[in-house]
């Protein structure tokens, strides 16, 4: 099985072939892709939508099995006081769609604030951490659990119930 990941940044396509670690023979590509959304999206949806267009555009990139998309944004969540990180997955055989969501993970104000003021989480973080491309290594999600979780472990987390579609039959 072929499988195109919508991104080129490693963390993701290391947490694709995690997810896909059941699949024998699944072989996973980066594809340089559109996501369709903001840079920083912000919401459940528009996090949402970019991981089903890359997933879309992934497949429609090359001879894929399977697209997949990855997207991480930030969002209000009801019930809860303050701004989370969210990461959401979406997987795509070209019939059917699956959809899975990682942790969410509240961010401190002082982080918060200047994603609300119109900066993005990842050099938000690059800054705040004196590092560069932390999105590229333990991202938003290392920093903000002390490393019990990283970004690549929440990324697969949110893919292996993208997959779910693919992987039962409860979903017919």
């Amino acid at each position: 099985m072929r499988v195109g990941v919508g991104s080129t940044n490693p963390v993701k396509r290391d947490a694709t072939e995690s997810a896909l670690t059941d699949f024998p023979g699944a072989t996973v590509e980066s594809v340089a892709v559109e996501s369709g959304v903001s840079e920083q999206p912000v919401g459940e949806r528009e996090t949402v939508a970019g991981a089903e267009n890359r997933a879309r555009n992934a497949l429609d990139a090359g001879d894929y099995d399977l697209g997949v998309g990855l997207e991480g944004g930030v969002a209000e969540v009801e019930g809860a006081e303050g701004l989370f990180l969210v990461m959401w997955a979406a997987a795509t055989d070209g019939e059917r769609v699956g959809r899975g969501a990682g942790p969410r993970l509240r961010l401190p104000e002082s982080i918060a604030g200047r994603v609300r003021d119109g900066e993005e989480l990842g050099p938000v973080m690059d800054d705040v951490l004196d590092m560069e491309n932390v999105a590229k290594k333990q991202g938003a999600a290392g920093a903000l659990t002390g490393h019990v979780i990283d970004r690549e472990g929440a990324l697969e987390q949110a893919l292996a119930g993208a997959l779910g579609p693919f992987v039962t039959e409860l979903y017919e």
